[in-house]
């Protein structure tokens, strides 16, 4: 099992770090540049290529099942969740193959939306301090929950 984190502009890093560090999983924090390496012997930096999907494509190339993803990027929890894995956002929503689709076609129908009307653009909402406890809550429930599946307690 691992926790792989969609770093860049994801605003729980440090959290995910910290969860994953109680836990003892193994953790990829993938990014295109800019972060200071952690010293926990768990987590691993990934530095990707400077490419739009270039960290997206490295996640998807080896989350399986039983991992456990952390991204707001829909697309990329899709490939990841059709290879087995779960995906928590860093609002704490928690997407897996029985929910995914409907997130997808909602995505994709906003995005129809926006591009059709240029006055409809972002999310309107800030990140707040129930999202971040939202967030720790849902991680905690999926490792531990992927530790079970995979029969290493939790």
């Amino acid at each position: 099992m691992t926790l792989y984190v969609d770093a860049d502009a994801c605003p729980v890093r440090d959290e995910a770090m910290q969860v994953a560090a109680r836990l003892k999983v193994a953790t990829a924090i993938v990014t295109n540049g800019g972060l200071r390496p952690s010293a926990h012997p768990l987590v691993e930096m990934v530095f990707v290529g400077a490419g739009a999907d270039a960290a997206d494509d490295w996640i998807a190339e080896r989350a399986a099942d039983g991992d456990v993803v952390i991204t707001a990027d829909m697309p990329l929890a899709g490939r990841v969740i059709a290879a087995g894995a779960h995906v928590v956002t860093p609002r704490g929503e928690v997407f897996t193959s029985a929910n995914i689709g409907p997130a997808l076609a909602s995505r994709n129908l906003m995005a129809e939306r926006r591009a059709a009307d240029p006055f409809l653009q972002g999310s309107g909402r800030g990140f707040a301090r129930a999202d971040r406890a939202r967030f720790l809550s849902a991680l905690d429930r999926e490792l531990g929950a992927a530790a079970r599946r995979a029969g290493h307690g939790g």
